[in-house]
């Protein structure tokens, strides 16, 4: 079962959390917090919030997520013509590098897609694409990566920035999906960050300097930037939010609510608890805000959020030989199904075969029984009987001499020396007649005595002479049937073999 860990550091404490994948359901397996002393530092709080979240679990991690903070990294949503949109990485560079005070050389950045449309756009901005893209540099994203790497040895698969992480939630929060737009701010000990949420997609996002330090007397400064960040929303199209959800340890500062509601004029609540499975954190579910940005960085992991990944370029996340060291259980485990999947559909193949193939030879026998006599289960048993049954037939289909054979046994039997027209030839079912024009009687009866001479021409007779108009020729109409020996069965056949071999009949009998 894939699990994943999501690790929150900020400046006064570390937040984890484990998010495990069975059955298609995902389930928050635990959470812990460890706060930064001054002894150890920031890499022991990682230590300790991470063994705290396993609890000896460390082999059961697919891979690790972190963030760095939003006021580390530059935030920025953009507009870029449609046109541009498969040579969108080269345009948001070019457009990026303007905005930021630092070389994007030494710069990593990454962007999300806005899908649904802003409120109240311009004309003209259906031909646009709306970007959310995020840019820190390489050191400070590269130092965050040391520090998970260092605190747990294993390195994050993913770093994510400030508040858009916070979207990964989005699926998950019915609050964060509906139609208009909605607000989550993450309040820190020393800084707080604000996203804006349009239709489940993060749109807008801000780190404050304003956190829970300070309280009460940094309250009104803390509801002013908020109220600032919504206008600079607006400003850009941006819906104004209907609602705000409180995340992170300084969500349970007493009265945080109920002040920011009055501020806002908005109605202000604590994150609602994500449809997940959150069964065994036990009374820890009810502190799920506390860690809602740890979670969503896990989430991020298992390929439901939303969030921005600072692992790009020459910071590219690769897996190592350890990596798939420890995936060779399952690697196995997998072979092992498809050989045994393998197997099965062979075997299923082959019986299917065979069954096909019982069926054919018993309708073949059927076929053979039926028409030949004789049941037989072979097809080349079958050929050679059907050879035998054709061979031994009373007639043969196709004759010995034909139309064209006629035509040919008359032209031999009419001499070079004599003249001699055809007026016409007609052969129907063996029976012939010939019409010609020849010199005399006695030419046409030596073409008769000629023809009949042919074993394949039977009753040759001239049946009639008349003597051609204005001429001393003879027309004459002759007829005679073609039938070659052949094409009749003897008397014996007829009678069957042994009648055959009797004395009376054979050559004995003589």
């Amino acid at each position: 079962m894939p699990t994943w860990l999501g690790i929150d550091v900020g400046s006064a404490s570390v937040k984890a959390a484990v998010v495990r994948s069975a059955y298609r359901k995902l389930s928050i397996v635990r959470v812990a917090s460890a706060d930064v002393g001054p002894s150890g530092g920031v890499s022991a709080a990682v230590r300790s919030a991470v063994a705290r979240a396993l609890e000896g679990e460390r082999q059961a991690v697919d891979a690790v997520a972190a963030a760095i903070d939003g006021n580390r990294a530059a935030i920025h949503r953009l507009r870029v013509p449609a046109t541009a949109q498969r040579q969108l990485g080269d345009v948001l560079a070019y457009e990026l590098e303007a905005q930021i005070p630092f070389d994007l050389e030494g710069a990593v950045f990454d962007w999300r897609l806005i899908e649904a449309p802003a409120s109240g756009a311009t004309d003209g901005a259906h031909d646009q694409l709306s970007v959310i893209a995020a840019v820190a540099r390489i050191d400070d994203v590269r130092s965050r990566i040391n520090l998970i790497k260092d605190a747990i040895a294993q390195e994050p698969e993913r770093v994510g920035v400030g508040a858009p992480t916070l979207g990964a939630l989005g699926p998950f929060i019915a609050g964060l999906t509906g139609e208009d737009a909605a607000a989550v701010v993450d309040l820190g000990a020393r800084g707080s960050e604000v996203l804006i949420m349009e239709r489940g997609e993060p749109v807008f996002a801000r780190t404050l300097s304003t956190g829970t330090e300070g309280l009460p007397g940094t309250a009104s400064r803390l509801a002013r930037d908020i109220r600032v960040s919504f206008a600079a929303h607006r400003a850009q199209g941006g819906m104004a939010p209907s609602r705000l959800y409180l995340c992170g340890g300084g969500a349970y500062v007493s009265g945080a609510e109920g002040f920011l509601s009055g501020e806002l004029e908005i109605p202000v609540q604590l994150l609602p608890e994500p449809s997940l499975d959150v069964a065994g954190l036990g009374d820890a579910a009810k502190d799920l805000p506390r860690y809602a940005k740890a979670v969503a960085l896990a989430l991020t992991l298992a390929g439901r959020g939303t969030g921005l990944n600072l692992r790009r370029g020459p910071l590219t996340f690769e897996r190592g030989f350890s990596w798939v060291r420890e995936k060779i259980p399952l690697l196995a485990g997998l072979a092992a199904v498809i050989v045994v999947s393998f197997a099965f559909s062979s075997w299923a193949r082959l019986y299917g075969i065979h069954k096909e193939r019982d069926t054919l030879t018993a309708a073949l026998g059927a076929v053979t029984k039926e028409v030949l006599g004789t049941e037989v289960a072979n097809a080349r048993d079958a050929q050679d009987l059907l050879t035998k049954e054709v061979g031994s037939r009373d007639e043969d289909p196709m004759p010995h001499a034909d139309a064209f054979d006629v035509m040919v046994r008359l032209s031999q039997a009419i001499p070079s020396s004599m003249t001699h027209d055809i007026e016409e030839l007609d052969v129907q079912k063996g029976h012939v007649v010939v019409r010609g024009v020849v010199g005399s009687i006695p030419d046409a009866q030596s073409i008769a005595t000629t023809l009949s001479e042919d074993p394949c021409l039977s009753d040759v007779k001239i049946k009639s002479t008349t003597q051609a108009v204005g001429s001393e020729r003879q027309k004459y109409v002759m007829e005679f049937e073609v039938k070659c020996p052949e094409d009749v069965k003897s008397a014996s056949k007829k009678k069957g073999d042994s009648a055959s071999a009797t004395p009376s009949n054979g050559a004995g009998g003589k």
